[in-house]
């Protein structure tokens, strides 16, 4: 049984939950906030979609953080009232739960909690290959969108690989990157790709809905093990930066060294500093 257990019934909380339950790739999504009844609400809401959706994951709420413990993927979201889990508060709630469950990887769903993920690596000594953050993904998505708009065509149709640390030292590998299976030089010219690259910091944080797709996928793959690459937060020379990942069950099977031209890989490094 794969149980995704999501901390924080905000917009991004809720649409994650409802994604994954969509998706049926889970057996149960455990919704958590302790915020009075907002998950519990949230939970009744999704569930009652399943007979016009025609899912059959199961939908579950608490109040208590510990009924996250035991999942297979534990996923930090945002809360109603103060927004995604970050700082001081977030590192609580994140070490509280490194405390009751020692296996589960912990996914970074949030475009705000790189530096939680940093605290977590540096301060609660998880394992990396524990620890990911699928906002960079959506990241991806947001670009490949920009530029299937200027060529009017489908984001389907795009691979634009990014990586390094949004919003400022952001690589997108242009050299690698394709459209239509043709380097993707062939139809946009290079002023274009400049006028991308420059909208970046605009597109970061990506919008709840963004960032809740790219996070459901995330957490089935490590709910379940996938063939695919992600561009995820990991951890890379102890700093956590946006690199391609391969999942297994259970965590990071291995990070990915990033296709890119020798400037690019400049601003990758910066990243690193």
């Amino acid at each position: 049984m794969a149980i995704v257990a999501i901390i924080g019934a905000g917009p991004l909380g809720g649409t994650l939950a409802h994604t994954l339950a969509a998706r049926s790739r889970v057996d149960e999504v455990r919704l958590v906030d302790p915020e009075g009844r907002v998950a519990e609400g949230k939970a009744l809401d999704i569930q009652q979609s399943a007979p016009v959706e025609q899912w059959t994951t199961r939908i579950s709420a608490s109040t208590a953080i510990a009924a996250a413990a035991g999942a297979e993927v534990i996923v930090f979201a945002d809360f109603v009232k103060t927004g995604e889990l970050t700082g001081d508060a977030g590192l609580a709630i994140v070490r509280q739960l490194a405390r009751m469950d020692t296996t589960a990887p912990l996914l970074f769903a949030g475009g705000l909690q790189r530096d939680l993920m940093a605290f977590t690596l540096g301060e609660l000594h998880v394992a990396p290959r524990r620890l990911l953050g699928s906002a960079p993904l959506a990241l991806e998505a947001s670009v490949r969108a920009v530029a299937a708009a200027l060529i009017d065509g489908s984001p389907a149709d795009l691979a634009i690989g990014v990586s390094g640390v949004p919003p400022r030292d952001v690589a997108i590998g242009w050299d690698a990157a394709t459209a239509f299976n043709q380097p993707i030089g062939t139809v946009l010219a290079p002023h274009h790709l400049a006028s991308i690259a420059a909208r970046v910091p605009a597109l970061w944080p990506p919008a709840p809905y963004t960032l809740g797709s790219a996070a459901a996928r995330v957490a089935e793959a490590l709910a379940n093990g996938s063939r695919r690459r992600y561009t995820c937060f990991a951890a890379v020379d102890r700093q956590i930066v946006a690199v391609p990942v391969e999942i297994e069950k259970g965590g990071i099977k291995r990070t990915l060294d990033p296709a890119l031209s020798r400037h690019e890989r400049t601003i990758f490094e910066n990243g690193l500093r």
